[in-house]
């Protein structure tokens, strides 16, 4: 799961940056207080400025800004790295309140659909070791697709194609969200996400729209 792993070294970093920060200025701050303290009658200095620890001060957020930033960025390009093998597509079509996946590629063109109430759930099966091209849309307001096991999540514009390229490492079955509310049926807007041998993914793609129960 590239997206998962990545998403988990990134939060990791960026935590312990974050901690980092926190004890230092936590420490500067108790310091102060106790240094300050009014029973010691410590004299205020009469310096308005001190450019120079100013500057030092500036340069060590300048330096820890460009790092986050710089690895941030490099972290996003890892995760959507063009693969040199040809993708699966997959068009992904978001609506009041729920989903529809089309596999152009397909003979047959095939689209599965639900309508998010109760075990009626649509799902993407996608197959494992394969990246998948998802092109991603909505037809009304603006939705979220969200599948938090992989810990990704990409925004449905209307008129408007967003696209994403993931690849599965193992199969499994997890369950997705829409994470941008968009009514009174949000909450109900869910999916599933399932990945199938590369084998058990051809057989499924020729078989006829009414099988999807089979997968």
């Amino acid at each position: 799961m590239k997206q998962r792993h990545i998403f988990g070294d990134l939060f990791a970093l960026e935590s312990i940056v974050a901690g980092v920060v926190f004890l230092i200025v936590s420490a500067i701050f108790g310091y102060a207080v106790v240094r300050r303290r009014a029973a010691r009658r410590v004299t205020p200095s009469e310096r308005a400025e001190r450019p120079r620890l100013e500057s030092y001060y500036v340069g060590v957020l300048a330096v820890f800004a460009v790092f986050l930033v710089g690895w941030t960025a490099w972290q996003n390009h890892r995760e959507h790295e063009t693969s040199p093998r040809p993708p699966v597509r997959v068009d992904v079509t978001a609506r009041q309140w729920c989903w529809t996946f089309a596999y152009p590629q397909s003979a047959e063109r095939r689209s599965v659909s639900g309508t998010c109430r109760g075990d009626d759930l649509p799902t993407l099966v996608v197959p494992t070791g394969r990246p998948v091209e998802i092109r991603l849309t909505s037809r009304d307001v603006i939705h979220s697709l969200w599948v938090p096991h992989l810990r990704y999540k990409m925004d449905a514009f209307p008129d408007h194609v967003n696209t994403f390229t993931l690849t599965l490492d193992r199969e499994g079955r997890w369950v997705g969200k829409c994470a941008e509310f968009c009514g009174h049926l949000h909450y109900a807007m869910h999916f599933w996400i399932k990945a199938v041998s590369p084998e058990e993914y051809d057989r499924w793609l020729q078989q006829g729209s009414g099988q999807e129960a089979a997968v």
